[in-house]
């Protein structure tokens, strides 16, 4: 299998445009961590809840909300610039259709 590492669209073996982005492009690990982190802050948040440390939960809660956000934002930018990339190809690529964008 060819090495596409630079190229995070799938071009070939797939009919959905996006598939397995999140997982090819390596450059989405931070976002993934950063959004595991914050599901584990709100899980710690709910138990400290749930166990009257309220002031402990309230922090974990922030930090689930601050956390799982920049996570989030990270996948988005990294989508965004993988979505431009597929753009470009397409523009250095004029034969090849252009399927409309699934994600």
């Amino acid at each position: 299998m060819p090495d596409t590492s630079r190229d995070p669209v799938d071009h070939v073996r797939t009919t959905r445009q996006h598939a397995g982005e999140t997982v090819k492009n390596g450059q989405n690990g931070p976002g993934l961590i950063a959004v595991g982190i914050g599901v584990l802050a709100l899980v710690i948040s709910l138990a400290a809840f749930a166990t009257a440390h309220p002031t402990a939960g309230l922090i974990a809660a922030v930090v689930a909300v601050l956390v799982a956000g920049a996570g989030l934002g990270w996948l988005a930018f990294t989508h965004r610039r993988v979505r431009e990339a597929e753009r470009q190809w397409h523009t250095e690529h004029p034969g090849r259709p252009a399927e409309p964008p699934t994600s």
